[in-house]
């Protein structure tokens, strides 16, 4: 036993855990938490930027790139409430991110008061955001409580966590015994039963799919192995891409994808809600789905497949391609899926000029960086042009959609890779949201390479204004700065790009620099990308 105050305990468990950068903001209710991370410089890195919403996506975009939990420290009320878009996303795509928030006096909670920050029902709201919350009462309970945190962060399906501190509790001292962290159990591989009923569906199937989601990290080589076997297409999910290798001759976007989904008679969803096909592809009762999710919830949402297999996505794998060793082999597709993905790249290029500047961007980034896309028009049509080849090379903000995230996530996956190039693609819109983290951005050294597709708009929303309300256009059109000197006046480079080449060459030249690029690129009306993007049921057949 040791006598520590609660903050210092805190970020003890923290050190053990091995977490070594916290994103956080101070005020008042974390003081002892912060004069705890003060003495543990040499262990923790503390980045903090200039809002709360900020710390909480450069966490997510720190644990959505490593695989490893991010941490972020906000004062609790507004600070919190300031970050739950960014925990509700993190919820969305199943990213291990910890949120440690303050709280006021421990005898205070839910007497409304009137303390400063204090809401109703904090821990009620966190709960409600993520897949385990609690409070620590007692300086004791830090060890435990923050070992069952980290526990419920990197077993079963990651999803965020939050602990709420008192302020009282993080300055009171106490005897407190320390703990390693709680040992894991090895992921299920699936039951043996349901992996063979599988495997037996999948050997006679005539036109199979699989579709690997989020879930697929970490399996690629695995499911490529198992298609190869059973010569079928692999088609990524948005958040899933990079989980197999784009450069693969059995590898479709989801264009190519739909356009085979009416002949699929048995279809392998591996790490996937299966959204878009369950809801929007359309599925009847001659599709044999067989479900690979480490979430048993998951599997029987939407509709109850025909087999459901609890597991690990890369055991699973092994386990149904053991099975099949014994198959014949099938004749290759290779052929046929070029073809296909020739005809859909003919038809996407159609959207010009988001698919040049989509091109460019991606050539830009060597194989070994990252792109974080945002809700811009050159972004929307990139999830389906871009190729990535590397688990977590390509980080979304999954069904949420959070216009804005872009750039604060790019800043937490910077500081994550600091060798490493990081992209954001952002319209003007969205990078407003966190423009001021520019700041943040050259205080610390994180040079993140920030486009910025400038079109005075709202652009999707204006679009759909015009066209499906008869051109009432309103609260959709924009007034913005200069971005080059912009950037210019907080440290940053600028530059302006006009062209799909420019903007390459820009990108290119920023990936050197030491400090943070804005590149901004005016552009004017896009075409509609959604028809040939977002498309609609294709079962069952006429």
């Amino acid at each position: 036993m040791a006598e520590m105050t609660g903050g210092e305990a805190l970020v003890e468990m923290l050190r053990r855990h091995g977490v070594d950068t916290v994103f956080a903001l101070p005020g008042v209710q974390n003081d002892a938490l912060f004069a705890a991370l003060y003495d543990a410089r040499n262990a923790i890195r503390v980045v903090h930027p200039r809002h709360e919403q900020a710390a909480a996506y450069m966490a997510y975009g720190y644990a959505r790139a490593t695989g490893r939990v991010g941490v972020y420290i906000v004062v609790p009320g507004p600070g919190f409430l300031n970050t739950t878009a960014a925990l509700a996303t993190a919820y969305a795509t199943s990213t291990p991110v910890l949120c440690i928030a303050g709280q006021i006096p421990l005898a205070m909670i839910g007497r409304g008061i009137g303390f400063l920050h204090e809401i109703p029902d904090q821990l009620g709201v966190m709960q409600r955001l993520t897949k385990w919350a609690a409070r620590i009462e007692r300086p004791a309970d830090a060890p435990h409580l923050v070992s069952e945190a980290f526990y419920q962060l990197t077993s079963g399906r990651p999803r965020p966590v939050a602990l709420e501190v008192p302020l009282d509790v993080l300055a009171e001292k106490a005897e407190v015994t320390l703990s390693d962290p709680l040992p894991q159990p090895p992921p299920p591989a699936g039951d043996p039963a349901a992996i063979g009923k599988a495997a037996e569906l999948l050997a006679g199937s005539k036109h199979p799919m699989i579709i690997a989601g989020g879930g697929a990290f970490g399996a690629g080589p695995e499911i490529l192995r198992l298609a190869e076997r059973l010569q079928a297409p692999v088609v990524s999910t948005y958040t899933g891409k990079g989980a197999v290798d784009w450069k693969h001759p059995l590898t479709l976007n989801y264009p190519g994808g739909h356009r085979l989904w009416p002949d699929v008679d048995v279809v392998l969803a591996i790490g996937t809600r299966m959204q878009a096909q369950l809801v929007n592809w359309g599925v009847d009762d001659t599709l044999k789905v067989v479900r690979v999710d480490i979430d048993p919830v998951e599997i029987n949402r939407v509709r109850r497949p025909t087999v459901g297999i609890v597991g690990d996505a890369r055991r699973a794998a092994i386990a149904l391609e053991a099975v099949l060793t014994d198959m014949p082999a099938r004749t290759s597709r290779a052929a046929e899926l070029a073809a296909l993905k020739s005809a859909v790249g003919k038809t996407l290029s159609e959207l010009s000029p988001q698919v040049e500047f989509a091109a460019a961007i991606r050539e830009a980034i060597p194989d070994d960086g990252f792109y974080v896309d945002e809700l811009t028009q050159v972004a929307y049509v990139g999830r389906v042009t871009m190729p990535f080849s590397r688990p977590r090379s390509f980080i979304d903000s999954g069904y949420q959609g959070t216009l804005g995230f872009g750039f604060p996530t790019a800043l937490g996956v910077k500081v994550a890779f600091p060798d490493k190039p990081v992209v954001s693609v952002s319209g003007d819109g969205g990078f407003m949201y966190a423009m001021p983290e520019l700041a943040t951005a050259v205080f610390h050294g994180i040079a993140v390479v920030a486009v910025v597709f400038t079109d005075n708009a709202f652009g999707n929303v204006k679009r759909i204004q015009r066209t499906d309300y008869g051109g009432k256009v309103i609260a959709s059109e924009l007034h913005n700065p200069d971005f080059v000197e912009l950037a210019r006046l907080f440290g940053a480079a600028g530059a302006r790009a006009t062209t799909p080449a420019e903007l390459g060459a820009e990108i290119r030249a920023a990936i050197k620099r030491p400090g943070p690029t804005l590149i901004e690129v005016p552009v004017g009306e896009m075409p509609d990308p959604w028809k040939l993007i977002h498309m609609g049921r294709a079962r069952p057949k006429a």
